[in-house]
């Protein structure tokens, strides 16, 4: 941190301007000798002394390079593609490789580029540059370290008047900087000195933030566009969806109309893998996914209303409270909604009632967070009420994995992006916790109590190594994890996919248990219903038979009475006779 002190002085207090110059010498006063004057002076022996005002130094002087640093930034675009071929999309990448290897010049330059590179790969089977000597002993090391993680700095709200941070989204690029949306979720609660504003925070400079972004009511959510760092998207506390792009200031470079937008707050929105890097959808708990184009921002250019039903009625739709989309499956979305039921969608079918596919129904409250695993995109992670569940895409009717039930709600909940078996959460009690479930699964691997308020949000740097929690009170805490938990360990992966398929095939067959019980319960069912149906007129009603279990149950009860004053009149009986006898003892010891 540079600080600057200045020191000022008022013009009037040092005089006249001095202004120095150049000029040859030049005779001011010639003062002649007198020799009258030289009788009054007393000749005396004449003696030296040397004398130095100043302490005595040497002199040094060394010629030092000035070193000048400067930020810049470069765009890495993937070279080799025309412009109309999108790099990204596998079916034209196809179509242009197809065209090309038809080309008669084509086998020619492959030839003589086949010539330029034999010498590079005879070098690369002579040497292996990637070897690792030291591989061994570094697994030791990191065996024998246990788990734990640090706090690196707190970003904290800058008003007066604190704020949830209710999301935080990572810069895409370098991961230095962290977005933070603040906004008060408490129903009537906003007061009017509270601040609309949300920051864009260097990390290295917790002080102030980097940026401010002026919304006209206060996000809900925040995302950087992984296309284009200096843009980001929001949603509002009124359903409004605003564009930022950081180049042109603090103020929306565009913003949706109340009328088209969310009624409700949009707790989550995404950006979509598109060829333009402009498409995003948001979810809102009025029961509604839009789709987005952030250049033109007037109306959504799709809607889906989450009706269970598959009719479209938004007065029975799920609120939608958490949103998840893997660009590996362009068509695929998920949704967690309120009512703590998971709806798996697909954009690109033709009808709306074909758009909900299948829903998964696992936790009593709303699902405040939905991940799919980066690694296993069919396996995803949901958080809700006092559990983290893990699922699979082939099971409907339960989870294969969870934890156990957390004495604190949890609130949000995240992948680790480098090792497919951790998982983060945070607790309502100020607690984040780290869970490896190749370790062990009935606790987390490390426990750390970050704030004493709440923590709301949660998210993970690309590296694995970052974790950034918002709180309630408007902190945002950075902390890094050691090196155990965030880099992946040997035969993980494929130890995982084991343990997955383990767990699939466990709830496979346990499903299949199920459904066995429940068709012979429903024969049982059937057929007692066909032997009432052909019930005599002398037999007992539903009427009687219920009266009858009502007497059969007064009568246990008085029984039960009946027996117990029969036995305290039976111990009373016995004390008499024991007190009875002990007089008599008395008495005869006396005589």
């Amino acid at each position: 941190m540079e600080i600057v002190h200045v020191y000022t002085k008022l013009r009037a207090e040092f005089g006249r301007q001095c202004l120095f110059s150049d000029r040859p010498a030049e005779l001011l006063v010639d003062v002649l000798p007198d020799p009258s004057l030289g009788l009054q002076f007393i000749h005396k022996t004449p003696r030296d002394q040397a004398l130095q005002a100043c302490r005595d130094m040497s002199e040094h002087q060394v010629n030092t390079e000035r070193f000048e640093s400067d930020s810049c930034g470069i765009n890495h675009v993937e070279g080799g593609w025309p412009k109309d071929v999108n790099p990204q999309e596998m079916e034209q990448t196809i179509r242009f490789r197809k065209k090309v290897e038809k080309d008669e010049s084509y086998i020619n330059s492959t030839l003589q580029l086949g010539s330029v590179m034999e010498h590079c790969i005879r070098q690369n089977n002579a040497v292996d540059i990637y070897q690792e000597y030291f591989e061994d002993e570094e697994e030791v090391e990191e065996s024998q370290e246990p788990p734990f993680a640090k706090t690196i700095n707190v970003f904290r709200d800058p008003n007066e008047v604190k704020r949830t941070v209710t999301c935080l989204s990572w810069h895409p690029d370098s991961g230095r900087k962290l977005a933070a949306a603040y906004s008060c979720l408490e129903f009537q609660k906003t007061s009017k000195d509270m601040s609309l504003d949300s920051y864009i925070w260097d990390v290295e400079n917790p002080n102030r933030p980097e940026m401010t972004l002026k919304p006209t009511s206060p996000l809900v959510c925040l995302e950087y566009n992984p296309k284009d760092s200096h843009t980001l998207v929001g949603g509002s506390y009124n359903g409004q969806i605003a564009y930022w792009d950081t180049r042109r200031g603090s103020q929306p470079v565009e913003l949706s109309s109340v009328e088209q937008s969310h009624r409700d707050p949009v707790y989550k929105i995404i950006w979509l893998q598109s060829k333009t890097g402009t498409d995003a959808f948001s979810a809102s708990t009025d029961g509604q996914v839009l789709w987005w184009d952030v250049r033109k921002l007037s109306e959504p250019t799709e809607r889906l209303v989450l009706d269970p039903g598959r009719e479209g009625n938004l007065d029975r739709a799920l609120g939608a409270i958490s949103l998840e989309f893997e660009s590996t499956m362009p068509t695929k979305f998920m949704v967690g909604t309120e009512q703590g039921v998971v709806v798996s969608c697909n954009r690109k079918a033709k009808t709306p009632a074909e758009k909900i596919v299948c829903t998964y129904d696992g936790h009593h409250g709303p699902v405040y967070a939905l991940q799919r695993n980066p690694f296993f995109p069919k396996n995803f992670l949901t958080v809700g009420d006092w559990t983290a569940r893990i699922w699979s895409e082939d099971i409907k009717e339960s989870s294969i994995m969870w934890t156990k039930y957390q004495m604190s709600y949890l609130t949000d909940a995240c992948w680790s992006p480098v090792r497919p078996s951790v998982f983060f959460t945070v607790k309502m009690d100020g607690v984040l916790d780290i869970w490896d479930i190749l370790f062990k699964q009935n606790d987390p691997t490390l426990s750390l109590k970050v704030c004493d308020e709440a923590l709301y949000s949660l998210r993970v740097q690309d590296n694995g190594r970052l974790v950034a929690c918002g709180s309630q009170q408007g902190g945002a805490t950075l902390l890094e994890i050691c090196s155990g938990l965030s880099t992946l360990q040997k035969n993980e992966k494929s130890l995982l996919a084991a343990m997955f398929e383990r767990e699939t095939k466990r709830e496979k067959i346990l499903e299949a248990r199920q459904r066995e019980i429940r068709l012979k319960e429903r024969s049982r069912s059937e057929q007692s219903r066909e032997e009432e149906g052909g019930r005599e007129e002398g037999e007992e009603s539903p009427d009687q038979l219920i009266a009858r279990a009502e007497n059969n149950f007064f009568s246990v009860v008085e029984t039960e009475l009946r027996r117990r004053r029969e036995k305290e009149d039976e111990e009373n009986r016995e004390k008499g006779v024991c007190e009875e006898k002990e007089v008599k003892d008395e008495a005869e010891t006396s005589q």
